[in-house]
Order: structure tokens, then C-alpha cells, then sequence
């Protein structure tokens, strides 16, 4: 019976630190929008951002997109090579690509490399009393920290899954023609004609909506961290594993709801 109270008490702390903390990160993310339409945009701060998070990301966002679309044409060339559907192999990586892998793997490795560096300088600043001294400064410290961070990356997001869908289908091309000898007409011409505009469109909605979520968990981690430099470590691994957590949930239902839309007819 203790070992049942035990364990429904930390079910119910879980459950509390966890709306808690949704709360939080919607709370600042209302903050963020607010700030973005009553202050001025800070341009210095947000090409520095913007820098950092989509210049310095293309060399890993295109190396994933380049071997995800390799491994994944080889995989499908090795399965439909048994029923004589190469020719279908294109669409069914461009697809593919557009809707889930380009998007998601992308906005994945950002979570990982931008989530984590946001979440770092700003519990850093944190518990060095920067951002008290920015108060006390008469500088609001969402407009001058978050809000630059919060825009480069819903501006760079999208642009580096565009970057990876086009690296992705390219690569597949190079395998399944080159490699294992697909007639590159009818891998082209059926990958034009199979992937619509829609599915360029969801892997840029999806982008954009997994960097709102990045960017508000990694902020909202970072402004809340514990005091000692071990919450810094602690605060970086919980913002990257949340943000990674929330975009493959969110994925799902965004799946369901973007498909039900655009394809309904």
C-alpha cells in the first residue's frame, strides 16, 4: 500500500511539474509575440542569431538530408526492385522527404545544436545575474534576448528544410540512377508528377511550427534555470530532450491535421 502511495506521488508530482511547465512555456511564448509587435526589432542581435543558427547549421542539415535520402532510396530501390517498381522509387522519396523526414530530422538536429546553445547562454546569463542587470537597466530582457533568437530561428527553420528536401531528393536521384542503374527519364518525370505543391507546403509549415516550439521550450528552460552552475548542464539536456519530446508529438497530430486539410478533396 506505500509502495502504491509512493509511486501515485510522484505520478501526480510529474503531472504537476509538467503542466507547470507548459504553462510556462506558453506563458512566454504569449510574452515573445507581444514583445515582437510593441518593441523594435533589434537587427544587430537578430543577424548575429541568425548566423549562428542558420549559417553555421546548413553543413549539418545538408549532411542529413544528404544521407537520409541516400539510405532511404537504397532502401526503397531494394523492396521495389522485387515487384519492377523502380520507377516509382522517386515519388515515393520525394514524398517521403516533403512530408516527414525532411522536416522533422531538420527541426530534430536544431532542437539538438540551437535548442541546447539557447538554452546555455540564457540559464548562463541567468544565474550570473544578467538578466537583473538588463531590469535594472530599463531593458526588458524577453525583447532584447528572446525575441531576436525566437525570429532567426522561425526564419532559418524553413529555409534549412527546403535546403535538406533538396539535398535529400537530389542525393536519392544520384543513387537509385547512378548506383543501381534506375533510367533517370522516368525517375525524374514521375517525381515531378507525383509530388505536389502541398507536400512542399507541409514540410514548411511543419518547419516553421517545430521552430515556435524549439525556440519558446529552449527560452523558457534557459530563463527558468536553477541556481549553480550544475542547472546549466541540467537546463541545457531538459530543454533539448522537451523540444526533441514535443516536436515528435506534435508531428503526429500536425501529420493528421495538414493531410486532412489539403486532401480532403
Amino acid at each position: 500500500m506505500q509502495r502504491v502511495e509512493v509511486l501515485i506521488g510522484k505520478f501526480g508530482g510529474f503531472l504537476v511539474r509538467s503542466f507547470e511547465t507548459s504553462g510556462g512555456v506558453f506563458l512566454l511564448l504569449a510574452d515573445t509575440l507581444r514583445s515582437l509587435f510593441r518593441y523594435r526589432i533589434r537587427w544587430d542581435q537578430l543577424l548575429e542569431q541568425m548566423y549562428f543558427i542558420g549559417i553555421r547549421s546548413q553543413v549539418v542539415v545538408l549532411t542529413t538530408g544528404a544521407f537520409t535520402g541516400a539510405v532511404f532510396a537504397a532502401q526503397v530501390w531494394f523492396q521495389f526492385k522485387r515487384f519492377g517498381m523502380e520507377s516509382a522509387i522517386g515519388p515515393t522519396v520525394s514524398i517521403a522527404m516533403c512530408r516527414e523526414l525532411g522536416p522533422v530530422l531538420a527541426c530534430l538536429l536544431l532542437a539538438g545544436r540551437v535548442g541546447a546553445a539557447m538554452a546555455a547562454e540564457l540559464s548562463s546569463m541567468k544565474i550570473t545575474e544578467q538578466v537583473d542587470a538588463l531590469r535594472a537597466l530599463g531593458v526588458y530582457p524577453t525583447e532584447y534576448l528572446i525575441v531576436p533568437r525566437f525570429l532567426a530561428l522561425v526564419i532559418s527553420a524553413p529555409v534549412l528544410t527546403a535546403l535538406a528536401l533538396v539535398t535529400g531528393i537530389g542525393v536519392g536521384y544520384f543513387v537509385a540512377v547512378q548506383i543501381f542503374g534506375v533510367d533517370g527519364a522516368y525517375y525524374w518525370d514521375n517525381t515531378i508528377k507525383y509530388t505536389d505543391r502541398k507536400d512542399v507546403m507541409i514540410a514548411l509549415i511543419k518547419s516553421f511550427i517545430f521552430a515556435i516550439i524549439i525556440a519558446s521550450i529552449s527560452c523558457y528552460k534557459g530563463m527558468n534555470c536553477p541556481p549553480g552552475t550544475a542547472g546549466v548542464g541540467k537546463t541545457t539536456t531538459e530543454a533539448v530532450v522537451n523540444a526533441s519530446l514535443a516536436l515528435l508529438i506534435c508531428n503526429f497530430f500536425l501529420t493528421v491535421l495538414l493531410n486532412s486539410v489539403l486532401y480532403s478533396n
